[in-house]
């Protein structure tokens, strides 16, 4: 039986496929191990108890089980959520977007398939186009979701060290070209896996760029502003009708939920809809459905608000300070944490590759996430790439806790043993 080039790709080897695959096998073979890799959100106890009690309001209604499971929703999705997401974004930014200018998806993964590859790879007039990165590390899920070879190309960041063992990514604009090639621009904001979150004048740069090459910027907010707001910092969103920003209800506590929201100009709008139709048929209909109730009365502002934002900013002050007395004396730095639920650490001259760290940090009882394979499409020799980690510290603050314990011992092993 031979493959086609498309299933000889997707049914090949990928980083994010492997890292998932070895983080379940690890976790399959040992349950005790400290798991702070992964993008899981938290259990908060007060945010799960509404969803249960809007869900169970829902419900009780009559008409509202046959609208939860016993109707597909039409291309764009549910109508109602539409117009409720769309009536929310009007009124809290000012925005002038509509329900046409809503998709629904079923996940954030399969809508950044579908964008991707509307603006990148084979192109009418037989050229190649890119997805151009403007600041890496990025989200390792992008990385094999192009149907083409060179599908991305990105640029190195700029670093600035700050206080307090901190530092902060930047895009590089001097280095930052955007030629014929590229189709699209993306960012995630806050990044994932840095906890990055771009300030706005940078934001609005990229975003004057894309529209001097007349293609689009894709901003992925699956983490961020409006909801479910896991921001430390100023994060409001920005949109145009150069602009595709994306949001999610995973982040906010619903990642079996399954739902993705594109945020575009109409005729974008219109090409998602009908290939998300020919791949998926329909999105879901719990988490839009959900997601109305929740917009309409005022839930969405305060669980994101009031639940998430202080519960995740407690954890992540609290794992630094972990850090800090678990690395004293070690050659580390922490990324300045703006949003999300990652912290990205850079271990300065580390003896061994970062995979081999995860490796060994695995064998101690710990699962983190090596950095090469976030640095998307950049020259693998350069020696940054392989000094960092991705830690998350959504679990329970005693687990965070013994991780960094084994962390540390981990890593004075290895500075102390001088391996080259």
């Amino acid at each position: 039986m031979r493959l086609s080039r498309f299933g000889e790709k997707f049914a090949g080897r990928s980083g994010v496929v492997d890292l998932m695959s070895d983080l379940g096998e690890a976790l399959r073979a040992d349950p005790e191990l400290v798991f702070m890799g992964g993008g899981n959100p938290a259990r908060v106890p007060a945010a799960e108890e509404t969803f249960r009690k809007t869900l169970e309001a829902l419900l009780a209604e009559p008409g509202e089980w046959q609208r939860l499971v016993g109707a597909y929703q039409s291309p764009q999705g549910n109508p109602s959520f539409r117009e409720a997401l769309a009536r929310y974004l009007r009124d809290r930014y000012g925005w002038e977007v509509g329900a046409e200018h809503i998709a629904v998806s079923n996940g954030s993964q399969s809508a950044y398939f579908i964008l991707y590859n509307l603006f990148a790879g084979a192109m009418p007039d037989g050229s190649q186009r890119r997805i151009h990165l403007p600041l890496v590390p990025e989200y390792i899920g992008y990385a094999d979701a192009g149907l083409s070879a060179d599908f991305f190309s990105a640029t190195a960041p700029a670093i600035e060290l700050l206080p307090d063992r901190q530092f902060r990514y930047h895009v590089a604009f001097d280095q930052l070209v955007i030629d014929d090639g590229v189709g699209a621009l993306c960012v995630s904001r806050p990044t994932n896996p840095t906890g990055n979150v771009l300030g706005a004048a940078e934001l609005e740069r990229l975003g004057t760029l894309a529209r001097s090459a007349d293609i689009p910027l894709i901003v992925d907010g699956a983490y961020g502003d409006p909801f479910p707001a896991i921001t430390f910092t100023e994060a409001a969103p920005a949109w145009d009708e150069q602009t595709i920003l994306t949001l999610s209800l995973s982040k906010l506590g619903l990642p079996g939920a399954r739902t993705g929201i594109v945020i575009a100009a109409e005729p974008i709008v219109r090409a998602f809809a009908s290939a998300s139709t020919i791949i998926s048929l329909a999105a879901g209909n719990l988490g839009p459905v959900l997601a109305t109730r929740m917009l309409e009365d005022g839930t969405m502002d305060r669980v994101s608000g009031e639940l998430l934002r202080p519960f995740y900013r407690a954890r992540c002050e609290e794992t630094l300070a972990g850090l800090h007395r678990e690395l004293e004396g070690l050659p580390w730095r922490v990324h300045r944490p703006d949003g999300a639920f990652f912290l990205w650490l850079w271990f300065d001259d580390l003896p061994v590759p970062s995979q081999e760290l995860y490796r060994r940090l695995k064998a101690r009882g710990l699962l983190a996430i090596p950095g090469e394979r976030f640095f998307i499409s950049l020259d693998p020799a350069w020696a940054h790439a392989r000094q960092c980690l991705r830690l998350s510290y959504a679990q329970d603050p005693a687990v965070v806790a013994r991780g960094l314990r084994l962390l540390g011992e981990e890593l004075r092993a290895l500075y102390g043993a001088g391996l080259n």
